[in-house]
């Protein structure tokens, strides 16, 4: 959108630890510098998000947003006897109010449910007031749009629930998916949709959805300051190149259950700590399983590392583990802590070929199979016995990949698409 002056975004935003909460923030800094005069991120009261059981970061470890970013919290609409719909109608609301001002505006979403569906609302009410409405729309889709929602749709045989999320989706002016994994999916369930009721979601999915890889901020993680890491380290008795990193939100499908049974068969070969960093909805189920563990005294869970420190972490660990497996509820469907840690300089990535992790990741991690301890515990080993050379090499070809996420060639391109 040639004329577009204003950058609305519609997400789960900070403090939600989720890489597409980041995603989110990235995508609003690089507007700064492309041209916008205007930049707003709309999202959720703080209140309703710890009512919610989303894994939240500390708020005193959020850094704070650039001057020019505006973050917006709307305030439910009604009382008590609205039992839910009531914070949807919040942001439906100052939608309205922002399309309908006579600045030209991009408004993109993250999450297709609820972001898609209240923007296409708002879209719809702007039109509907008579007032000039200058607003060109772009949707994202990641991965639980179609694991949590649009398939279960699916398989519960609700159809008006999977067509309301694809019919909103294919409103918008321009459609996205985070990988090319992700559209496989999306065209997929549509199949499945299109083929119970006669429905054509399917075709229009994969005639509209292009793709665009998340934002991720580079700078972040490149030429970081040695001796700032050494004092993050130090802060948590951690010392450079002898521990293991996990860091994301802390679920079941992120195969943690995995990294600690792997750890504890190759403990006595390999860096001398595990370190779990994150939240989530398994955090103290895993946290019983590491206590059994035969490794349990070389087990340590953080669940308070926030932005500033979380680089760091990255930067001095001697090797970074995500064995992400397929999850009725989830399926990674890029891996953008994978990408951080490539650029951060740590140790090799270990993760798993899932979804869309191959895209994120290249040719520069090492590959195991899903649910397969014995194979973390072997890469392990190799990774440990690995010269410094081989190391330095990894890194290199490892970071290489990773730049060509930088939220800046992102936005580019994404506003090239738009036009």
């Amino acid at each position: 959108m040639a004329d577009a002056t204003r950058l609305v975004i519609v997400v789960r935003a900070d403090p939600v630890i989720c890489g597409h909460s980041g995603e989110a923030r990235n995508l609003a800094e690089a507007a700064l510098t492309q041209g916008f005069t205007e930049v707003r991120i709309l999202t959720w009261p703080l209140d309703r998000l710890e009512e919610t059981g989303l894994p939240l970061k500390p708020l005193d470890t959020v850094l704070p947003y650039s001057e020019g970013i505006t973050v917006e919290r709307p305030e439910p609409v009604g009382g008590y006897k609205i039992p839910d719909g009531r914070y949807n109608a919040g942001l439906v609301g100052r939608l309205v109010e922002l399309f309908t001002d006579g600045v030209p505006t991009l408004c993109m979403s993250l999450y297709l449910s609820p972001h898609t569906t209240v923007v296409a609302e708002a879209v719809r009410v702007a039109h509907d007031t008579g007032l000039p409405v200058n607003v060109t729309t772009v949707a994202e889709a990641v991965g639980s749009d179609v694991t949590d929602v649009v398939r279960a749709a699916v398989e519960d045989d609700r159809y008006g629930a999977a067509a309301h999320v694809l019919s909103a989706y294919l409103s918008q002016d321009h459609c996205l998916a985070v990988s090319e994994y992700t559209k496989e999916v999306i065209v997929k369930e549509a199949a499945l949709l299109d083929a119970h009721h006669g429905t054509a979601f399917a075709a229009r999915c994969e005639e509209k959805v292009q793709i665009s890889y998340p934002a991720i901020d580079t700078s972040a993680y490149l030429d970081l300051d040695p001796d700032e890491t050494e004092q993050w380290l130090e802060h948590r008795g951690l010392t450079r190149g002898d521990y293991v990193l996990y860091l994301s939100r802390v679920a079941a499908a992120k195969g943690i259950d995995d990294l600690i049974d792997g750890f504890a068969q190759a403990a006595d070969e390999v860096p001398a700590t595990l370190v779990i960093a994150g939240r989530g909805p398994d955090a103290a189920e895993l946290r019983v399983r590491a206590a059994t563990s035969l490794a349990a005294d070389r087990i340590m869970f953080l669940d308070d590392v926030g932005d500033a420190e979380k680089p760091h972490l990255m930067a001095g660990c001697a090797a970074y583990a995500l064995p992400s497996k397929p999850r009725p509820e989830f399926t990674e469907t890029f891996g953008i802590a994978l990408v951080e840690e490539m650029l951060a300089g740590g140790g090799p990535v270990i993760t798993c070929a899932t979804g869309g992790i191959p895209e994120a990741v290249g040719d520069a991690a090492v590959i195991v199979p899903t649910e397969d301890p014995d194979a973390i515990a072997d890469a392990l080993r190799s990774i440990a016995r690995m010269t410094e050379d081989e190391r330095a090499e990894h890194s290199r070809r490892a970071r290489a990949h990773a730049l060509q996420f930088d939220r800046a060639q992102v936005l580019s391109r994404i506003l090239e698409l738009v036009g």
